[in-house]
C-alpha cells in the first residue's frame, strides 16, 4: 500500500451493474422514460451522471471483461468463456489491484467470463477467487443460460442434476420477455429468485463486513445483477406497475433491489465513505415496434439496440456517487469507457500499476473531482468491437464503424456496399448523436485519419 495513503482515507468502494438496460430506461437519462427509477435517479441526484460513458463492448462477455482487466476485450478471446476463463491467470484486474491495497473483495451475481470446466461437481478453478476476488457467490452467466446453478466460491452449492425445458412470452419476440433456455438446472433453483437472492448476498457482504473482522479495512463490492436481462420476472408487486410491459415492471423491481442495497450501505454506516458506481454492461433488447406499441424508448433516443456498433448497443448510463468528493447533481460529457474504472481505482487508492496491465484504462479521477474541463479530452480514441466483429472507433465527436449495416441485433446487422455506395459509416456525434446522417463519402480525410487511428490503437 501507498504510504501517502493511509488506510482509513481509501473508500469503500461499490460497483452495481445491471445487464441489458438501455440509456433511455433511467428517468435521470429520459424524462419520457415510462418506467419508475426512484433510486437510481437518486444516485444521479447524489454523484454525476455521464452522458457520454461506453462499455467496453456491446455484449455481456466483452463488457465485463474490459470492466475488469481495463483492456479492450478484442484483444483477447472472450468467446471461450463456456469452457475456461478469459482472464489470464496473471492478469490485474479491478479486483486484484484493490485487494493488493488492502482493500476486502466480494463479487455477487454473474460472472460470464469462464470457469475452466471439467463437471460441475468439482471444482470449478478460473473464476472470481482466482481473479481477484476474497469471496464469491454468483451464476457463470445470464439467467436465460443453461446450466443453472449457483457458485459459492469456487463450487457448485448443487450441481445442474434436473431439467428445465424453454420458455417463451406471447406477444413478444423469441429472445424476450420470460424466455429462457432449455438444459440443465439445480435442484430446487427457481429462475424467479436469483435477482432477490443476489440482493441479499450482497446486502449480507455489507453487514458482514461492517459487524465482521475485515470491518478496518475498505470493502469492494462488484455486485453484478443478471437484470433485465431476460427472462423478464417481475415479482407479484410490479406487475402492471410499469408503462413499459413485463421489461419495465421487472426494471422496477431491479430499482427497488439497489434501493435496498443502499439502504444496507447507510444501515452500516459506510455511505459516506463510499465511491459509488453505477451502470448497465450494453444495451437493451427493445425493437422499434416495442417503442410504437408501448411509447417507450428504451434507447434514449440513440440508434439501435444490444450488440449494435451504433450507439443504444454500447452508450450506458453510466452514474458516480462519492459524497463529499464528486458534486451532487453534477453531469459530465466526458467520453469515457468501463476499461477506464481500473486505471481510476489505481489514482484513488495511489496504486502503482504494472507496466502491462489496464493497457486501454485511463483515469477519470480528475473529472469526478471537478478538475478536468469538459473540453479537455482524458483518454485518447475508444475502439470497440460490435456483436458480429464490426470494428468502430469515437474520436472527439467524429464516430467510424468499418462496415454498413447496425453490425450487432438491429437489422440488417451487415450491407454489402453498391458500386457507389460507401464502404463505412461515418457520424458527427455533436450534431447528430441519433446517427441519421452517415457523411462517410463527404470527409475523406476524416476517415483516412480515424482508420489510422483505430489501426494504431489496435495494433
Amino acid at each position: 500500500m501507498s504510504a501517502c495513503t493511509p488506510p482509513e482515507e481509501l473508500p469503500n468502494v461499490v460497483i452495481i451493474l445491471v445487464d441489458d438496460m438501455g440509456y433511455g430506461d433511467p428517468g435521470c437519462y429520459n424524462p419520457q422514460s415510462k418506467i419508475p427509477t426512484p433510486t437510481i435517479d437518486l444516485i444521479a441526484r447524489e454523484g454525476m451522471r455521464f452522458t457520454d460513458a461506453h462499455a467496453a463492448g456491446a455484449l455481456c462477455h466483452p463488457s465485463r471483461y474490459g470492466l475488469m482487466t481495463g483492456q479492450y476485450p478484442f484483444r483477447a478471446d472472450v468467446s471461450v468463456w463456456r469452457k475456461r476463463p478469459t482472464i489470464k491467470e496473471d492478469q490485474v484486474t479491478t479486483a486484484s489491484m484493490l485487494k493488493g491495497q488492502g482493500y476486502h473483495t466480494a463479487m455477487v451475481g454473474k460472472w460470464h467470463l469462464g470457469f475452466l470446466e471439467n463437471g460441475y461437481e468439482n471444482p470449478l478453478p478460473g473464476g472470481p477467487v482466482d481473479r481477484g476476488f476474497d469471496s464469491y457467490f454468483g451464476i457463470r452467466a445470464s439467467t436465460d443460460i443453461p446450466p443453472y446453478f449457483y457458485i459459492r466460491n469456487d463450487r457448485a452449492v448443487a450441481p445442474p442434476t434436473d431439467r428445465i425445458e424453454d420458455n417463451f412470452s406471447e406477444g413478444w419476440s423469441p429472445i424476450q420477455g420470460a424466455f429462457w433456455r432449455a438444459g440443465g438446472i439445480a435442484p430446487g433453483l427457481e429462475l424467479k429468485d436469483v435477482l432477490p437472492r443476489f440482493t441479499n448476498e450482497a446486502v449480507k457482504v455489507i453487514e458482514d463486513h461492517a459487524g465482521g473482522e475485515n470491518s478496518d479495512r475498505p470493502l469492494m463490492l462488484y455486485l453484478a445483477y443478471p437484470a433485465p436481462h431476460t427472462p423478464w420476472l417481475p415479482s407479484p408487486e410490479f406487475d402492471g406497475r410499469s408503462g413499459a410491459g413485463m421489461y419495465g415492471d421487472f426494471l422496477m423491481m431491479v430499482d427497488a433491489q439497489i434501493g435496498m442495497v443502499l439502504d444496507a450501505l447507510d444501515n452500516a454506516g459506510m455511505s459516506e465513505n463510499t465511491l459509488l458506481i453505477f451502470s448497465s454492461d450494453n444495451g437493451p433488447v427493445w425493437y422499434d415496434e416495442d417503442v410504437k406499441r408501448l411509447g417507450h424508448d428504451s434507447s434514449g433516443g440513440l440508434r439501435g439496440m444490444k450488440a449494435d456498433a451504433w450507439e443504444a448497443g454500447h452508450r450506458m448510463p453510466f452514474i458516480v456517487r462519492w459524497p463529499g468528493k464528486v458534486k451532487q447533481g453534477s453531469v459530465s460529457d466526458q467520453t469515457i469507457c468501463f476499461t477506464d474504472i481500473l486505471a481510476t481505482f489505481a489514482a484513488v487508492t495511489a496504486a502503482d500499476l504494472p507496466e502491462n496491465a489496464g493497457p486501454d484504462s485511463y483515469s477519470f479521477l480528475s473529472v469526478l473531482k471537478g478538475e478536468q474541463p469538459d473540453d479537455q479530452a482524458i483518454r485518447p480514441p475508444i475502439v470497440m468491437q460490435s456483436g458480429n466483429g464490426s470494428m468502430l472507433i469515437r474520436s472527439g465527436d467524429w464516430k467510424l464503424i468499418n462496415q454498413l449495416g447496425s453490425g450487432g441485433f438491429s437489422k440488417p446487422n451487415r450491407i454489402e456496399p453498391g458500386p457507389d455506395d460507401p464502404a463505412g459509416q461515418l457520424y458527427n456525434m455533436a450534431d447528430d448523436p441519433g446517427e441519421t446522417n452517415n457523411v462517410y463519402l463527404d470527409n475523406p480525410e476524416i476517415v483516412a485519419r480515424l482508420k489510422s487511428e483505430m489501426k494504431q490503437i489496435v495494433d
